[in-house]
């Protein structure tokens, strides 16, 4: 047998870990596999030979975007034709739906095999892109099963891996063990987690903050910690604390263990949600946008909730407070019962964790590998 030949193209950090996972899993079941295309350290560290630094790929807003359009518009016709050239035997875009799902089109056109691993919110909103993802796929890996159900009512060919994630996260975390790391003693602990983005932190930051001080009136001896996604982050944060007195210790990063110590979180609708979850604590979720914004995704969006615990239950196991009903008395009422409470969340969270905990690379690579043989 010949040597295989995988092409695989991430965007961005989270892509890079799934990519690494999945080649180290086709390493192991197939020694001489050679990789190429577009990955971050994780990736390239396994053996792939990039074409250019992901860093170029990983743009996030519509602004932005524009500024880059014309360089990204001819790296990917330049990859395109690059790959059409070395015609390996799989192509895998990882994440980066604008991105990727084009060259599947292309790759496929030209006879060659498309994976697209983790699937775009199509189920939520822009369902027209079913239609492109059914033409230039011939195979969607899902992390959620209810996404696959939506393929498999779409007519496109879909495994649903499980997450990598609820592979690494354990079914049990030591809380304690995370408190004495971040030197917290003992006495409720909430995690304030307003996003990533500078955007997320402007509208959350301030609320989250007037939340916390309403919480610490009704909660003796309550803390709070954050965890800054960079240095921005943080510098904004600290604005925002000047002239209030709480007993909030902001961490660089260190996410996972800010979610293991406390009790209960308060989050922005997001990615973060699903760690929260697999770390089984409580939470009340809030998001606002921009209005316009948030009246257009209003009309488009078809799905009930907004946040990945309620989509995963596909029932309102973790209260949503949008937009105007996001204020700091109602964000403080709902997080204190739970402080202390909040069993039928965690309870509902195991449940899920179960689920999603499939060997996550494992079974992208069986799924990837059983793609060939039906040649």
């Amino acid at each position: 047998m010949s040597t295989l030949c995988v092409a695989l193209v991430a965007g961005e950090a989270s892509g890079d870990i799934l990519g690494s996972g999945l080649m180290r899993a086709l390493k192991a079941r197939h020694p001489d596999v050679r990789f190429i295309g577009v990955g971050g350290p994780l990736m390239e560290a396994e053996g792939l030979r990039t074409y250019f630094p992901m860093e170029r790929l990983a743009v996030m807003g519509l602004v932005e975007v524009l500024g880059r359009l014309r360089e990204l518009l001819k790296r990917r016709k330049l990859l395109i034709q690059t790959l059409i050239d070395e015609k390996p035997d799989v192509f895998i875009g990882i994440d980066a739906p604008d991105f990727n799902l084009n060259i599947e089109l292309k790759l496929r056109q030209a006879g060659i095999k498309t994976v697209h691993y983790v699937s775009p919110s199509v189920w939520a909103w822009r369902q027209k892109r079913v239609l492109k993802i059914r033409e230039g796929c011939d195979l969607m890996l899902t992390l959620l099963p209810f996404e696959a159900r939506f393929y498999e009512e779409k007519g496109v060919p879909v495994r649903f891996v499980g997450h990598p994630l609820a592979d690494t996260i354990p079914l049990e975390s030591d809380r304690r063990a995370a408190r004495a790391v971040l030197g917290l003693a003992d006495g409720p602990v909430v995690a304030l987690m307003p996003g990533s983005r500078g955007g997320e932190v402007g509208r959350l930051g301030a609320l989250f903050l007037d939340t916390a001080q309403r919480v610490q009136a009704l909660v003796p001896g309550v803390r709070f910690v954050t965890p800054c996604a960079n240095p921005a982050r943080r510098a904004q944060l600290e604005q925002m604390l000047a002239g209030r007195d709480l007993p909030l210790t902001l961490l660089d990063g260190q996410s996972h263990l800010a979610l293991e110590a406390c009790d209960a979180v308060l989050i922005a609708s997001g990615t973060a949600t699903l760690e929260a979850l697999l770390y089984k604590r409580p939470m009340v979720v809030a998001y606002r946008l921009a209005p316009l914004t948030y009246w257009i995704l209003k009309r488009l969006v078809k799905s009930p909730y907004v946040s990945l615990p309620n989509l995963l239950a596909q029932r309102l196991l973790v209260p949503e407070l949008l937009q105007e009903a996001a204020t700091s008395e109602a964000l403080a009422q709902t997080l204190v019962p739970l402080i202390k409470g909040g069993e039928q969340q965690t309870e509902g969270f195991d449940q899920i964790h179960r689920t999603l905990r499939r060997d996550a690379s494992n079974q992208a690579a069986d799924a990837v590998l059983a793609l060939l043989e039906t040649r």
